[in-house]
């Protein structure tokens, strides 16, 4: 039986704010991408975006491009977007369907949907050329509930060892089953650490989400996982039998076999680097980041819902998905606010409310994994 503590009774040990540099200076974002983005598992979308053989979509990871695609035979490859002859890229659409083969625009080298190199115009050109010593270089990819990650690393953490807190503990929502009814992009002007910071505290409820603690009360929370790189808990639902909707009423089915307590519950883990989790009864948030500079941050917001719930032709994905929107709009505008105010010469770090210990300890896992 999970353990959960509650949110106010958690000690911050006196943590206070991250200092300025690790939200402005452009070297510390240069080594986070090579110490975290280029080793820590990322979450990259859902299965169902390569479902077919030959459907691939492109994942940027700092200068790297790597294509993912399902090959012939079913299985999920990731190969660097890098021609084995003179480097150029080899797909410039961000996804698509490939047929066989993958071929470089520039000299028509040509890679099976493997990475093997299949094909070279005039290959008597090239002497002692062998094209089994040529194949795309691949990056290691892993599939859970439904979600794909890769990870750059030539020997990365095994997966099932990165992502033990989580696994067992969500198989009553169902994920894998899940497909996805919404999506939102949003490039928001703020570093992606005050984002984690902001998702993982509801200290800041009351002042800016009204529509939420209408619905959720923002010190309801309790805590199960509280150290390492996946912190999270829930927070209850007011409305027996209610969610978070703009009607406030359940927008699908339940995406799985939940108990009581979980149907009035949401359930939000942040999962270091690049990944927010969000478990409603009747839906599922996810949200993936994409830093693209200090003080800029791609974001990708998917909601996942029952298949019974998106057959149904009163279905509504927007009750759920546009609720969100609009409390997604009021974190991105204050992080953007957060980010603004932390660049003045001003600024000093400040303390932590105990009502922010799980900001607090994503900071000292990020000063960790930083080997600060």
């Amino acid at each position: 039986m999970t353990t959960f503590l509650k949110t106010t009774a958690l000690p911050t040990h006196g943590a206070v704010t991250l200092p300025q540099r690790d939200y402005v200076s452009t070297a510390v974002f240069r080594e986070e991408q090579e110490r975290l983005f280029a080793n820590r598992w990322l979450c990259i979308g859902r299965e169902e975006q390569v479902a077919r053989p030959g459907q691939y979509v492109l994942v940027e990871i700092g200068v790297e491009s790597i294509i993912v695609v399902r090959d012939r035979t079913g299985t999920v490859r990731a190969l660097y977007n890098v021609c084995r002859h003179r480097g150029t890229r080899l797909c410039e659409s961000p996804c698509g369907e490939l047929s066989e083969t993958i071929q470089c625009p520039y000299h028509a080298w040509t890679y099976a949907l493997d990475g093997r190199l299949i094909g070279v115009p005039d290959q008597r050109e090239l002497e002692g050329f062998n094209k089994a010593d040529y194949p795309l270089i691949k990056a290691h990819v892993a599939a859970w509930e439904g979600f794909l990650f890769i990870n750059l690393a030539d020997e990365p953490e095994p997966f099932a060892e990165a992502f033990a807190p989580l696994i067992g503990r969500v198989g009553q929502w169902n994920l894998a089953a899940l497909r996805v009814g919404r999506r939102y992009e949003y490039d928001v002007k703020a570093n992606w650490k005050l984002l984690f910071q902001n998702y993982s505290e509801c200290y800041h409820c009351s002042p800016l989400h009204p529509s939420l603690v209408k619905l959720s009360p923002p010190t309801s929370g309790e805590n199960d996982l509280i150290d390492g790189p996946i912190l999270g808990g829930f927070m209850t639902i007011t409305e027996q039998g209610g969610s978070l909707t703009l009607s406030g009423e359940s927008c699908g089915v339940a995406v799985g076999d939940l108990s009581d307590d979980e149907r009035q519950r949401v359930y939000y883990y942040s999962i270091f680097p690049n990944m927010l989790l969000s478990l409603h009864h009747d839906y599922v948030m996810v949200h993936t980041f994409q830093p693209a500079a200090p003080d800029r941050t791609h974001i990708t917001c998917e909601f996942l819902f029952h298949p019974d719930t998106l057959a149904n032709p009163a279905f509504n994905p927007d009750d759920g998905a546009g609720f969100w929107d609009g409390v997604n709009r009021e974190d991105w505008h204050i992080c953007e606010m957060a980010q603004a105010g932390v660049q003045s010469r001003a600024y000093r770090p400040g303390p932590y409310s105990r009502r922010e210990s799980l900001s607090a300890a994503f900071d000292r896992y990020y000063l960790d994994a930083m080997g600060e």
